[in-house]
């Protein structure tokens, strides 16, 4: 399970996972919660949810939503329940398991191509249209007809959204990795492209997974994106100790003058 969350915390950074603002500040206060644990007054600064890069584009507004459901709502967690808090909560968007690629429709509007294991969907404002099953290019391809119109920013990403489409069908549904034949794309793509499967499809990776015969092998917990929180709460601290020396030397000061005045 926690490979699982660590693969859904990297496309959350990186934006593969794409979904509304409050399903955005959850996962992100799960992963807080999963790797930094109770908030504390007394340890964790006013911005402490700034030292998480967590987003692409990680706004003000975001992180004191995250910061409120941190705070109030995963109190208590450990980070085993906050890491399947998130699974559950990613489980249930609707760009779960999608690889999108940007692009827009034919109104100009950004949309995204993604790609699954059935077939691929068209995710407008973090939300999915049903699924275009892999039988239905066929039927469009036999009946000659074009309808879906989108466009990339740059031939090369058209091509390589070609490429994705052709590879993540093949991975999916062949058998064996020998029966895909090299192919080529019309002249609706690129003359004169061609892709060629290398690897393992699906069904053999399964298969050969079910033979290994292995313990569950242990796995440790990366704290490596929390050592800048770290710091920044030891530099907390410091500045709450000099603070308190500060005012300490200060009462000391004033009654060591006022016990001489009473002498004199």
């Amino acid at each position: 399970m926690y490979l699982l969350y660590l693969q859904l915390k990297r496309d959350v950074y990186h934006g593969r996972l794409l979904c509304p603002f409050a399903d955005a500040a959850y996962l992100g206060a799960c992963i807080v919660q999963a790797e930094l644990g109770d908030y504390d007054p007394e340890e964790h600064p006013a911005d402490y949810i700034s030292d998480f890069k967590l987003f692409p584009k990680q706004s003000l507004k975001l992180e004191r939503k995250i910061v409120e459901i941190h705070q109030n709502e995963l109190r208590g967690q450990c980070p085993s329940l906050a890491e399947l808090n998130l699974l559950q909560r990613a489980n249930t968007l609707d760009t779960y398991g999608v690889d999108p690629h940007p692009c827009k429709d034919f109104t100009g509007s950004t949309a995204f191509l993604g790609f699954t294991a059935r077939g691929f969907v068209i995710i407008v404002c973090t939300f999915a249209v049903p699924h275009f099953n892999y039988s239905c290019f066929l039927f469009i391809y036999l009946q000659k007809k074009l309808v879906l119109t989108f466009h990339t920013s740059t031939p090369a990403a058209c091509k390589h959204l070609w490429k994705c489409a052709v590879e993540n069908q093949a991975f999916y549904k062949c058998a064996k990795s020998s029966q895909i034949k090299t192919v080529s794309s019309s002249s609706i793509f690129f003359k004169g492209s061609r892709f060629r499967y290398s690897g393992r499809v699906a069904k053999e990776v399964i298969d050969a997974s079910s033979k290994i015969q292995r313990d569950p092998p242990v796995v440790h917990s990366d704290t490596s994106n929390t050592y800048g929180m770290e710091n920044k709460r030891n530099i907390f601290k410091y500045k709450q100790n000099i603070k308190y020396f500060k005012d300490q030397l200060s009462l000391l000061t004033s009654m060591y003058i006022t016990s001489i005045l009473a002498v004199y």
